[in-house]
């Protein structure tokens, strides 16, 4: 049994089940097949889509590779109904990601924050977020529906920082 995020378990309601969902940053895809069991259609995207490959031409389930860091965006703006990211920042992504939500679109993002670095990895810096930055990236577009910056003991001790947000229509 894959485990799950906490934090997107807590929000899936927030989607509507007529909404597309991505999946950055997809990795092995546990994610994006909770939400294709949950009757989402999805979109996982990720530089190496090898370990979510064998899934290739489920129903409801489309499959990217795409470079996040290295080449141009894949997705049109304004083209998808939610968005998800677990465990992975890149700060120059924040702007595609608030471009290509529909207006009233849902962010359910869970990654580490800093003061991880005491617990485990990632303890690069680049890779933590500051205190309230998920807040700050989308105080202009978004609406906050549940928030989280702190440390968390299960599944395993770590710092994380996480937010459910809707797009301003």
């Amino acid at each position: 049994m894959r485990s799950i995020s906490p934090w997107i378990e807590k929000h899936v309601n927030l989607i509507p089940k007529d909404q597309a969902v991505i999946d950055v940053a997809c990795g092995n895809g546990r994610h994006s097949l909770f939400f294709l069991e949950q009757g989402y259609e999805v979109t996982a995207v990720d530089i190496d889509t090898s370990a979510i490959a064998g899934n290739e031409g489920r129903s409801g389930l489309s499959i990217v590779q795409a470079d996040l860091e290295g080449a141009p965006w894949p997705f049109r703006p304004e083209s998808v109904g939610a968005i998800v990211v677990v465990n992975y920042l890149w700060r120059p992504l924040f702007s595609h990601l608030r471009e290509t939500l529909k207006p009233g679109g849902i962010l359910l993002y869970d990654t580490f924050a800093q003061g991880n670095e005491k617990y485990g990895r990632p303890r690069n810096p680049d890779f933590l977020l500051m205190p309230g930055e998920l807040s700050e990236q989308l105080s202009q577009n978004f609406d906050i529906i549940d928030s989280f910056d702190g440390y968390i003991e299960n599944p395993v001790p770590a710092c994380r920082q996480s937010i459910a947000a809707r797009k301003r229509t």
